[in-house]
Parts: C-alpha cells; sequence; structure tokens
C-alpha cells in the first residue's frame, strides 16, 4: 500500500489567505469601500458636466448627490434633495430696468420666494427634477402664468452610461487590489 503524508500548514495558509481576501474582512472592505467611493466621485463629476442647464448661474448642477451604501458594496447617483441643508447663496438677479424706467415685478417677494432664491447649489435638486421631468402650468396667486417646462430627460442616459463606465473602471480596480493582496502574502 501507499502511505501518504499531508502537510496541513500549507492548507491553513491558503486558506487563511483566501479569508484575507474575502469582502467579509474588514481590512479588504474598507478598500473596497474606498475604491467604490473614488469611482462614484469621478462618476458624479461627469454627470454634473453632462448636465448643460441653458441658464444655471445658482449653480444648480452641483445638486447631483452620491452615496456609498453603509451595509451592502454599492453606490448610487441621483437628484433627490438632501437631508440637510448647506449654505446660503447670496445670488440675486441682475436688474434690467434702467432707474426711473418702468416696467419691471411690482409685487414684493412673498418670505418662500426669498427662501427659494437664496438656497445654495447644494440645495437645488428640486431644479434638476423640474428639468428632468418637466412641469404642467404653473401660475402665481391670484393671476400670473409662469409657463411649463419640458422634460428633458438629461440624468437618467447621462448616469446609466457613467455608471456603467465607472463598473467597468471599478471591477478593474477590485481584481488589481485583489490580485495585490493574494500576491503579497507569497
Amino acid at each position: 500500500m501507499f502511505n501518504v503524508d499531508i502537510d496541513n500548514t500549507q492548507i491553513v495558509e491558503q486558506q487563511q489567505l483566501l479569508e484575507k481576501a474575502l469582502s467579509t474582512n474588514a481590512s479588504t472592505e474598507r478598500v473596497l469601500r474606498k475604491l467604490i467611493r473614488s469611482e462614484i466621485l469621478a462618476a458624479r463629476k461627469k454627470v454634473v458636466a453632462d448636465a448643460k442647464l441653458k441658464n444655471d448661474p445658482r449653480g444648480a448642477r452641483q445638486a447631483v448627490r452620491t452615496s456609498v451604501y453603509k451595509k451592502i458594496l454599492g453606490a448610487n447617483i441621483n437628484i433627490f434633495s438632501s437631508r440637510r441643508s448647506h449654505s446660503p447663496n447670496s445670488y440675486e438677479p441682475p436688474r434690467k430696468l434702467k432707474p426711473g424706467q418702468w416696467g419691471g415685478n411690482r409685487r414684493k417677494r412673498s418670505a418662500r420666494t426669498n427662501t427659494v432664491m437664496h438656497y445654495g447649489p447644494l440645495d437645488r435638486g428640486f431644479i434638476l427634477r423640474f428639468q428632468n421631468s418637466g412641469t404642467g402650468n404653473r401660475s402665481i396667486q391670484p393671476s400670473g402664468n409662469r409657463g411649463s417646462l419640458s422634460a428633458k430627460n438629461f440624468f437618467a442616459p447621462a448616469a446609466d452610461r457613467v455608471l456603467a463606465q465607472a463598473a467597468d473602471n471599478l471591477a478593474g480596480l477590485i481584481e488589481t487590489e485583489l490580485s495585490k493582496i493574494l500576491n503579497d502574502e507569497k
């Protein structure tokens, strides 16, 4: 008969190495989250650059948000409102009337209008949603027509394209990082 002796130390070392490379390992998970965050921020930059609004003096494009998930490995890009308020904007639209000229708005601004006028760039996600999905006919009380906005649908195509590219980049980065982990231990 044949007598085979197996050295378990090498098998144990390989098992420990593979456990270190798993995403459930805390250090590997931190590295993966860091890679995800860097890729999602690069993707956000591209989406902001692609969001070409006709007139954006208050920087509403900056309201494109990102989230990196805590419980699972993943992230997203959205145009929803932030849960917290940011610094106010001091932008005041230019007056086109010369002193003494007739015309212009003879009504005082309401408190709500003043609040919305001074939202900072990061708080203007609602503007992006209006531009993206359009609005019905808008009016003010007691009389006044503000018209409607047609849907531009700029966000979904730009975000889908950029996120697909980010996923490809992330796959390469993760593969590189895991090969580093596996090769450093040998």
